[in-house]
């Protein structure tokens, strides 16, 4: 009999991991992590995006930002979580590919991607620490003057440091690199001239900014010009094609994540996405609802420069 009971109990303990792994807990809040500081485009994206999954997930979802290494400490975070479906991070794709010459760190391959959610085009935009001319003008600067031009970033490695470095390269230039844990402080900043030069994300925010003049679009970073910004030329446009990079942001889970919570995951984030007033939020910011399989997802970051 207590053998019996002992089994019993056993397997008990194992079917409740089953249904934890499954999401199916809902006395149990999913963490999203934000690997972003608040204010910025990923938090708004981010937050829309709980708000709409959070009761087919079986519960509340609470969103917790954790920026620092343009997403690299969140997702580091996560690949030492529970891989039970209740902690998933909100990044860009960019921590996992190591800067050049830079070995890329472990757990780079082993989180799971469970499905893309928005490639925001990267904005080039001058501050008012620059307050006359266009991109010639501040490439005219930048050659006079080696370093002496600020360039802010969201962090080492992450997208718009790589369009500052194909910046540099194509026009033959040096400026001081100001990297930061996030857009929202970031935003502030070039707001009050803190630095000449900032590439950041197309987002409310940023735009509106640029209506009421206290940003200045230089060039944006995308297969082709954004309609919300249409007198903005592409890096393409403008003689360097190196520089025209959008952002990607998607969910991430933890290393050891069944295949089957994996899915039952993506499924819910897909169905959010289908959402009208979702789309329309997304789109509005000028940027672009990604979407499509787990699969491709990892596919397009497998195929990011290391």
């Amino acid at each position: 009999m207590q053998r019996r009971r002992a089994c019993l109990a056993v397997a008990a303990v194992a079917a409740g991991r089953a249904a934890g792994a499954a999401g199916d807990t809902p006395d149990r809040p999913v963490r999203l992590v934000v690997a972003y500081p608040p204010g910025g485009v990923s938090d708004l994206v981010a937050r829309a995006l709980a708000a709409q999954v959070g009761g087919a997930l079986g519960g509340p979802i609470v969103v917790e930002h954790r920026g620092g290494a343009g997403g690299a400490v969140a997702l580091q975070a996560l690949a030492r979580a529970v891989p039970d479906g209740r902690t998933l991070c909100f990044c860009a794709i960019s921590p996992l590919a190591a800067p050049p010459g830079l070995p890329r760190p472990a757990w780079a391959a082993a989180v799971v991607p469970v499905i893309a959610v928005v490639r925001t085009p990267t904005l080039l935009v001058a501050t008012p620490a620059f307050p006359a001319g266009g991109l010639a003008d501040v490439l005219a600067a930048a050659r006079s003057r080696p370093g002496a031009l600020r360039w802010a970033t969201t962090g080492t490695g992450t997208v718009g440091h790589q369009v500052l470095e194909a910046v540099c390269r194509a026009a033959g230039i040096a400026v001081t690199h100001v990297p930061y844990r996030g857009g929202g402080a970031q935003l502030q900043d070039a707001v009050g001239g803190q630095f000449e030069l900032l590439s950041t994300n197309v987002g409310p925010l940023q735009l509106d900014h640029l209506r009421a003049g206290r940003l200045r679009a230089l060039a944006v970073g995308a297969p082709q010009r954004v309609a919300l910004l249409p007198a903005v030329a592409t890096f393409a446009e403008s003689g360097m094609p190196g520089a025209d990079r959008t952002s990607l942001f998607g969910i991430f889970a933890p290393p050891g994540t069944p295949p089957a919570v994996r899915d039952r995951l993506h499924r819910v984030f897909a169905e959010a996405l289908d959402q009208p007033a979702l789309r329309r939020r997304i789109v509005a910011g000028g940027n672009l609802v990604a979407g499509g399989s787990a699969q491709a997802f990892a596919d397009e970051i497998a195929r990011q420069p290391r």
